[in-house]
């Protein structure tokens, strides 16, 4: 029997939460590592094993994979989730692609200084206007189930977790959206999707205040640490630096 995959990350959502989904929703089980101090991950490093110095981190079929598309891709490809043809490959491309736009600006959301508040309601209403409304228009005109063919796809499992990150910055985001609604109903009643949901499971909650100063002690991010150590990442139209996490 194989090995159950191996998941190197800390004990929080970030890059490495579509992952777990992803895994969840092509029922494989997985083990993980979840770094508790800076030491845990440094000795990581230390061992040659993280290639780039950054996680998250994935050891499945003999490799130790890093870079989260490229990580995504790979499952999505071996548990049939990533189209039947070229076509629909690139059409899954798409969809996440732009997914992850609004994805990244949720996910930076709890590095916002105290002050920036805007920053939530910046967030609404790029869902609102910009993304929520293409997918609206993708499952309308494709008149099927899923956003691309007819069966479940990583678009599809990408989408849905959004959707609930979308709803957990505002609970009635789907109000104008009634493709979507049928959508997420319609995914969530999937049996491996309900397991996930299910309280127990290995999805993550929201970062919270204890949450976040674990994650910057552990990666030793600030924003006062100058930047040309840091990898830039363009969230809300501005500039945040980030260390060690794959963006």
């Amino acid at each position: 029997m194989a090995a159950k995959p191996k998941l190197y990350y800390f004990d929080g959502r970030g890059r490495m939460e579509s992952v777990r989904w992803l895994l969840a929703a092509a029922g494989v089980e997985y083990e993980e590592q979840l770094f508790e101090t800076a030491e845990e991950f440094e000795n990581l490093i230390k061992g040659g094993k993280l290639m780039y110095q950054r996680v998250p981190m994935v050891e499945i079929d003999g490799m130790k994979m890093v870079e989260t598309r490229a990580i995504l891709r790979y499952i999505a490809a071996k548990y049939n989730l990533y189209g039947k043809d070229l076509k629909e490959q690139v059409l899954i491309d798409m969809y996440v692609e732009g997914m992850r736009d609004l994805y990244d600006i949720i996910m930076f959301l709890p590095l916002s200084f105290p002050e920036e508040k805007e920053n939530l309601r910046y967030i609404l209403e790029k869902a609102t206007d910009r993304f929520l409304p293409v997918y609206e228009k993708v499952l309308k005109d494709h008149g099927k189930n899923y956003l691309v063919g007819n069966q479940l796809s990583w678009a599809d499992i990408h989408l849905f977790e959004l959707i609930l990150m979308i709803e957990e910055c505002k609970s009635d985001v789907l109000l104008t959206f009634p493709k979507l609604q049928e959508f997420k109903v319609r995914v969530s009643k999937l049996p491996r999707i309900q397991k996930f949901l299910q309280p127990g499971s290995q999805r993550k909650p929201p970062m919270d205040a204890a949450g976040l100063e674990v994650a910057k002690n552990i990666f030793k991010f600030s924003k006062a640490i100058p930047k040309d150590t840091y990898k830039l990442v363009n969230v809300w139209d501005k500039p945040v630096f980030i260390d060690k996490v794959n963006v």
